[in-house]
C-alpha cells in the first residue's frame, strides 16, 4: 500500500552562498524571496547524515511553487563541470514561461549562467510535445530549463493571461534514471502514478540536451490531484552511466524533492517502509515543531520528507 505523500512541496537546492545565487534567481528569472530560517547544527546533523554546523534557507517563490536555497556550513563539494542528461546526477526543474522570447531576453541580460543547449530555444516536434525550451546551468551549475507550450496545447493549470510575470511557476523536476520500471515500482510506494509517456529524439533535442544522437524515455509520474510541480523520469537509451549517484546530501548536485506527508505519523511509515534508502538515521524535529527526513532512491537522488506538527 502506498503511503502519504500529498505534494511536491517544494524544490532544495545546496548554495555557496544563498543570498547572491537568490539574486539571480529574482533577476534573471523572475522569483520572489519567501522568506528565511536557519538550523541548529544537531537537527541538521541527523537530517543530513553528515555533520553540519549551520544550515540557513533562502525561500524562493515562482507563481504557486517554492524552490529553498540552502546554505551549508561546511560546504560539500561543488557541482562536477558539465554533467550531461544521462548522468544519475542530473537533476533539473522546468519553470513555464507566457513567452519564450521575453523570458530568453530577460536571462541574457544576467550574467553567470551557461548554456546547455545550443543555438538558443528549441522548438520540439509534435512528437515530444510541440514545446520549445532553453536549458542552462545557474552560476552555481544547477541545470535548469525554461519551457513554453505551444498556442492551443496550453494546460489549464499554466493559462494565466493576467500574470506580470513572464515567469509563469515550476512545472516539473526531471531525473536521469538507469531503469524506468525500477524508478516506476519505488516511486508508487509513495504514492506516484504513471500519467504520460513519450519518447524524444532527433536534432531539435540533442540541441536542446547538447547530447549528440539522444534517445530518451521520459516518463510523467504524479500524485492525486496533479499540482504542479510534478516529476519528470529521463531514461537515456545510448550514452548512459548506470552507476547509482554516491553523492553526500552536502554537495552542490544533490537537490532535493521535498514530499509533503500528511502528518508525521505518515512520514514514520514511509520512513520505515524505505531502510535500504534512508539517509537521515531517523525522522529529525524541524527548529519549528515539523518533522523530516532524508531518502535516496535507486539512482541516489535526493527526497526529503517533510510534515507539519
Amino acid at each position: 500500500m502506498a503511503v502519504s505523500v500529498e505534494r511536491i512541496a517544494r524544490i532544495s537546492l545546496n548554495a555557496v552562498d544563498p543570498d547572491r545565487l537568490a539574486a539571480f534567481y529574482e533577476t534573471g528569472l523572475g522569483f520572489v524571496r519567501d522568506g528565511e530560517a536557519e538550523w541548529p547544527s544537531e537537527p541538521a546533523s541527523r537530517l543530513f547524515g553528515v555533520t553540519v554546523e549551520r544550515a540557513r534557507v533562502v525561500s524562493l517563490r515562482l507563481g504557486e511553487q517554492i524552490i529553498d536555497l540552502v546554505g551549508l556550513t561546511p560546504q560539500g563539494a561543488p557541482y562536477p563541470g558539465d554533467v550531461p542528461g544521462w548522468s544519475p546526477l542530473f537533476q533539473h526543474f522546468a519553470m513555464i514561461v507566457s513567452d519564450m522570447e521575453a523570458a530568453y531576453g530577460r536571462l541574457s541580460g544576467v550574467p553567470g549562467w551557461k548554456p546547455i543547449s545550443q543555438g538558443g530555444p528549441q522548438r520540439l516536434p509534435a512528437s515530444s510535445g510541440g514545446v520549445t525550451a532553453f536549458k542552462f546551468r545557474d552560476p552555481e551549475g544547477h541545470p535548469l530549463e525554461l519551457l513554453a507550450f505551444p498556442a492551443g496545447g496550453i494546460p489549464e493549470i499554466w493559462r494565466q493571461p493576467s500574470s506580470r510575470n513572464v515567469g509563469l511557476g515550476i512545472d516539473h523536476s526531471a531525473i536521469s534514471v538507469a531503469e524506468t520500471e525500477r524508478s516506476i515500482a519505488f516511486y508508487e510506494i509513495l504514492g506516484f502514478r504513471v500519467s504520460s509517456r513519450s519518447h524524444n529524439r532527433g536534432p531539435e533535442q540533442a540541441r536542446l540536451d547538447g547530447i549528440e544522437r539522444p534517445d530518451v524515455a521520459v516518463t510523467g509520474l504524479s500524485l492525486p490531484g496533479r499540482a504542479a510541480p510534478h516529476l519528470e523520469l529521463l531514461c537515456y537509451r545510448t550514452e548512459r552511466d548506470h552507476t547509482t549517484a554516491t553523492m553526500r546530501a552536502t554537495d552542490s548536485a544533490a537537490t532535493r524533492l521535498v514530499l509533503a506527508m500528511s502528518d508525521p505519523g505518515a512520514l514514520a511509515r514511509a520512513y520505515e517502509r524505505l531502510p535500504a534508502h534512508r539517509v537521515s538515521p531517523g525522522p529529525v524535529i524541524r527548529p519549528d515543531g515539523g518533522t523530516e527526513a532524508l531518502l535516496r532512491d535507486p539512482d541516489g537522488h535526493h527526497l526529503l520528507l517533510t510534515a507539519d506538527a
